[in-house]
């Protein structure tokens, strides 16, 4: 029997809606989905990759399926303004398209287009036997194939170089029930191609809306990506999201993110290094407080000779919150040469906050060069003593110390406002004044 949350989201009329006006191998594929995650149903506590994210209150929930009145929602723009970023500008409010708000790429090589058959570009969740734990763990994937509208397609000509940023802003607004949507976008970057990309996640509303988005990433030979992911949706949210990237020989995929906002998050990232030389760095944080709940799920696959991958990302948790890394790397068959690095290290500010961390390393191939390693602590004292043995309360030293051990993830980070735009963001997640040590 299908929960409250599929009942309300796939029932028949949305699948027809969404079936209809689209090319056929779109609906067909939205059909195939649709019934793959009513046979299949959510992930389960007892499957590996969701052992730490329970979604039995989300199963419980009921949303309205997309906002119809979304085109007339209103939405600050002071809202996802960043400093020292002024160009091109797509934004989505509750997973719609606004183009009254955007600021849209008029450059040489860069074409965006939304196209209605975009679930069917995507890579589709492959189908699997019923009620197997492969099947649930990809049920948010087909859940967006069978109900996203028109996605975001984004192309970089070949050696074409998009030096401003182009700033994606993912904004929930107000609505009179809570919502949820689906959106996908491919983003292609041409073979000796370069492109800055912002992902922005913004409150705009105190709603619960519950947010799905799947971007797929294609960079050819020589292509360069630099991502920065800013997550700091409204404190109510549940926000999927899951990342594809494909790197193809000699292109480097650069990525900065922070995980700041939603009630509950969980971010999928898988990374296929696919051709020789092709490189992955990856700097993150979250910083999580109250009862919020981060689920970050790190997949990487070295396929081919000499590629690299260098992965460190930070956590903080305080209060009640729990954060869960899952940081897994393998290295295949053939990938001689590969040099795979992870390291995760975490901060608990409470003594009912958690963290679970999950390093894994496979490898099957010569010659590599790999690494990886986590840990679980607390505040060094002797660093809290020495700063209050200088005058400086405790309250701001336990700030100063826990802001140096995040903010050294966007050390080689541009733009310097950008860079000070993040470190302001992350000290509103620090522990707050008289916040017990």
């Amino acid at each position: 029997m299908a929960s409250a949350l599929l009942e309300s989201l796939l029932d028949e009329d949305a699948l027809r809606a969404a079936e209809a006006g689209v090319p056929a191998a779109a609906a067909a594929a939205r059909h195939a989905s649709a019934h793959a995650v009513l046979r299949d149903g959510l992930p389960r506590a007892r499957d590996e990759a969701w052992k730490y994210t329970s979604l039995r209150a989300l199963e419980q929930r009921r949303y309205a399926n997309g906002d119809v009145d979304v085109a007339t929602r209103a939405v600050d723009a002071g809202a996802f303004k960043l400093p020292g970023i002024d160009g091109a500008r797509l934004v989505f409010v509750n997973g719609a398209f606004r183009a009254d708000l955007s600021t849209l790429p008029v450059l040489d090589g860069l074409v965006t287009s939304f196209a209605d058959d975009g679930a069917a570009s995507l890579p589709l969740a492959r189908d699997r036997d019923a009620d197997s734990a492969e099947s649930r763990a990809e049920a948010f994937v087909r859940l967006n194939v069978a109900l996203a509208g028109p996605g975001l397609v984004l192309r970089v000509a070949a050696g074409v170089h998009i030096d401003e940023p182009v700033h994606l802003v993912f904004a929930g607004a107000a609505a009179e029930a809570d919502v949820a949507w689906q959106l996908h976008a491919l983003i292609e970057i041409g073979a000796g191609a370069s492109l800055r990309l912002i992902e922005h996640h913004v409150a705009a509303s105190a709603n619960a809306h519950l947010g799905n988005l799947v971007a797929h990433y294609a960079l050819a030979a020589g292509a360069r990506l630099d991502l920065v992911q800013i997550q700091d949706a409204a404190a109510a949210t549940t926000l999927i999201r899951r990342n594809g990237f494909r790197i193809d020989s000699d292109a480097m995929l650069s990525m900065h993110t922070i995980e700041a906002g939603a009630q509950t998050m969980r971010h999928d990232l898988c990374v296929d290094l696919a051709g020789r030389g092709a490189r992955f760095v990856s700097r993150g944080v979250f910083a999580l407080r109250g009862r919020q709940h981060a689920d970050t799920h790190l997949v990487v696959t070295h396929a081919a000779r000499d590629t690299a991958s260098d992965i460190a990302w930070r956590g903080v948790a305080d209060q009640r919150a729990r954060g869960v890394f899952h940081g897994a790397i393998t290295v295949a068959q053939g990938a001689d040469g590969a040099d795979a690095q992870l390291s995760n290290k975490n901060l608990l500010l409470s003594p009912q906050a958690e963290i679970d961390t999950q390093p894994a390393l496979e490898i099957y191939a010569d010659e590599v060069k790999a690494a990886h390693g986590a840990t679980v602590g607390q505040l060094d004292e002797r660093a809290l003593f020495y700063l209050r043995s200088r005058g400086i309360p405790l309250d701001i030293a336990r700030r100063v110390l826990v802001g140096a051990f995040c903010n050294a993830m966007f050390a080689d980070l541009a733009p310097t406002p950008l860079r000070a735009h993040l470190e302001a963001l992350l000290a509103t997640r620090l522990p707050q004044a008289g916040a017990a040590a």
